[in-house]
């Protein structure tokens, strides 16, 4: 059997990885860093509709939370420092194939955090299902990843 092209293992000091919420914001921040303290960033209000309110840099945001289904979890990974002579090593070069390659790129990612629910944030309204692209290639992934896993049901003429 091959080797996996990427291996995802549990940060090695920390043991099981701190639970977390995820958040996709609408937007770019040209920073790699700690942001501490994040409240005074970052500090989201729960709505009576299910809905967030959060103000970052002056604009208003909607968020909606989705939870994974049962069997799925998130992970917030990092390239490790170990895989620092494979291509994922290099910030620069992640994501980058070499399709003349011989054998593909190798490397191994450090779980930082886990999540169990992902808030999909919109400006100044909250997303709707059906029109957010992340939204929808949430669960159209899940749902495709259903079928290619899934097996047949036998049949039961025996053909």
């Amino acid at each position: 059997m091959s080797q996996p092209m990427i291996s995802l293992q549990p940060e090695p000091a920390a043991g099981h990885p701190p639970q977390a919420t995820a958040h996709l914001l609408p937007c770019r921040v040209h920073h790699n860093g700690s942001v501490e303290p994040v409240q005074s960033f970052w500090e989201p209000k729960a709505g009576e509709d299910g809905t967030s309110t959060a103000y970052f840099r002056g604009r208003k945001l909607q968020g909606k939370a989705i939870k994974l289904p049962d069997g799925y979890r998130g992970v917030v990974a990092a390239i490790s420092a170990s895989a620092s002579e494979s291509p994922l090593g290099r910030p620069e070069e992640a994501g980058v194939v070499d399709l003349e390659a011989e054998t593909p790129p190798r490397g191994t990612l450090q779980a930082q955090a886990e999540f169990d629910e992902m808030v999909i944030w919109g400006h100044e309204v909250a997303v709707d299902a059906s029109a957010d692209p992340y939204m929808r290639g949430a669960q159209e992934w899940i749902a495709l990843a259903e079928k290619i896993h899934a097996y047949s049901a036998p049949d039961s003429k025996g053909k």
